[in-house]
C-alpha cells in the first residue's frame, strides 16, 4: 500500500468510527428528548434539538463525514467507500452493548464478511495516478467515456424523477433508490475532484483561481442535496431495512463504475488482482445486506411472543419504523387496538 493509499484508509476507518458511533448518540439522544417531551422526532417533535446528547452525535457525524471528504482527496473511490460498510458494524456493535440491541448470530456472519471482504480491497488496491492539478482532473471529467456515463445518469434521473417517482416511487423502492444512488456517484466524484483541488492548494498550488474548482463545487452542492432529498423520501415510504442494503449496493457499484471509468482506477492492474478486488467488494455487499436483513429478528421475535392476550399487568413494548421504543402499556386503558396493532406489525415486516 502506497503512503497516500494508508492516508485514505486510515481515515475512511476513522470516518466509519465516527459515523458508526455517531447513529448510537444520536438514537440515545432521541429517546431520552422523546422521554423528556412525549413527542418522538418520527411524529413531529423537535425537542431533540434541545437535547445535548444529539447534538453530540450530530457533531461526532460531520466530523466522520469531514474524515470522509479527505479520504477521496488521498484514495482512489475503488478503495474508500466500499469501507462505508465498516460504519455499519461500528453502528450494530455498539447498539449490541449500549442500546441493548441484540445482534442476531447471522448478523455477526455480515459482519464478518464486511471485514474479511474489506481487508481484501485494501490488499488489492490500486494506486492512485499522482494528479498536480484541477485542469488535469476537468481532463478526466470530459474524456467521452465519463461524458457518456454522465449524460446517461441525467437522462435516467430525470425519466425516473418525471415519470416514475409520481406513478410508482411509493410501491417500487428501487425509485427513489435509483435516483439517490445515480446521483451520489457522481457527487463521489465532485468530492474527490473538489477535495484533490483542496489538498493541492493547501501544498501551495493555489486551485481556487480555476473556475473548475468552483463547478466542482456547485455539482457538489446539486448532487448531494438531490441525493438527501429522495433518500429521505425513500426512508419515509419504505422500511429501512430495505432501504439501507439496496441503496449502499446500487451506490457503491455505481460510484466505483464512475471512479474506473473518470480516474482509470484499475489500468495497469493484473486481471487477477481486478478480480480479487470484485470478490472482496461481493463479500462486502453480501455482509451488508446480510447485516442488515437480520438486524430485526430478535425484536420482530418479541413482539411476537408479545402477541398474547394481553393482560393488564403485562408491560408489552412496542417498535416504531424506526426501530425506537415507544410506549409501555401498562393497564388495559393503555392496550392498543387491533388497528394499531395491524400498523405496527406492517412496519416491523
Amino acid at each position: 500500500m502506497t503512503k497516500e493509499n494508508l492516508k485514505g484508509f486510515i481515515l475512511a476507518l476513522l470516518s466509519s468510527g465516527f459515523i458508526g458511533a455517531s447513529f448510537i448518540i444520536k438514537k440515545k439522544g432521541l429517546r431520552k428528548a422523546a422521554a423528556a417531551s412525549g413527542v418522538r422526532a418520527g411524529v413531529g417533535g423537535y425537542s431533540y434539538l434541545l437535547e445535548p446528547l444529539w447534538w453530540i452525535g450530530m457533531i461526532t457525524m460531520i466530523v466522520g463525514e469531514i474524515a470522509n471528504f479527505v479520504a477521496y482527496a488521498f484514495a482512489p473511490a475503488v478503495l474508500v467507500t466500499p469501507l462505508g460498510a465498516l460504519s455499519i458494524i461500528v453502528s450494530a456493535v455498539l447498539a449490541h452493548f449500549i442500546l441493548k440491541e441484540r445482534l442476531h448470530k447471522l448478523g455477526m456472519l455480515g459482519c464478518v464478511m464486511c471485514i474479511v471482504g474489506s481487508v481484501i480491497i485494501v490488499i488489492h488496491a490500486p494506486q492512485e495516478h499522482p494528479i498536480t492539478s484541477v485542469q488535469e482532473i476537468w481532463s478526466m471529467a470530459t474524456q467521452p467515456a465519463f461524458l457518456l456515463y454522465v449524460g446517461s445518469v441525467i437522462v435516467l434521473v430525470f425519466i425516473l424523477v418525471f415519470h416514475f417517482a409520481p406513478r410508482c416511487g411509493h410501491s417500487n423502492v428501487l425509485v427513489f433508490t435509483g435516483i439517490c444512488s445515480l446521483m451520489g456517484s457522481l457527487s463521489v466524484m465532485s468530492v474527490k475532484a473538489l477535495g484533490t483541488s483542496i489538498k493541492l492548494s493547501f501544498e501551495g498550488k493555489n486551485q481556487l483561481i480555476y473556475a473548475e474548482t468552483w463547478f466542482f463545487m456547485m455539482v457538489v452542492a446539486v448532487s448531494v442535496i438531490t441525493q438527501m432529498n429522495y433518500l429521505n423520501k425513500a426512508l419515509d415510504t419504505f422500511n429501512t431495512a430495505i432501504v439501507s442494503p439496496i441503496y449502499y449496493v446500487m451506490f457503491t457499484t455505481l460510484t466505483i463504475l464512475a471512479s474506473v471509468i473518470m480516474f482509470k482506477d484499475w489500468d495497469g492492474q493484473s486481471g487477477g488482482t481486478i478480480v480479487s478486488e470484485i470478490c472482496g467488494f461481493i463479500v462486502v455487499l453480501s455482509g451488508t445486506i446480510l447485516l442488515h436483513v437480520t438486524k430485526d429478528f430478535e425484536r420482530i421475535s418479541s413482539f411476537k411472543a408479545s402477541s398474547a392476550p394481553v393482560s393488564p399487568s403485562l408491560s408489552t413494548r412496542l417498535c416504531g419504523g424506526n426501530g425506537e421504543l415507544l410506549l409501555k402499556y401498562n393497564n388495559e386503558e393503555d392496550v392498543p387496538s387491533s388497528e394499531e396493532v395491524c400498523l405496527i406489525r406492517h412496519e416491523l415486516y
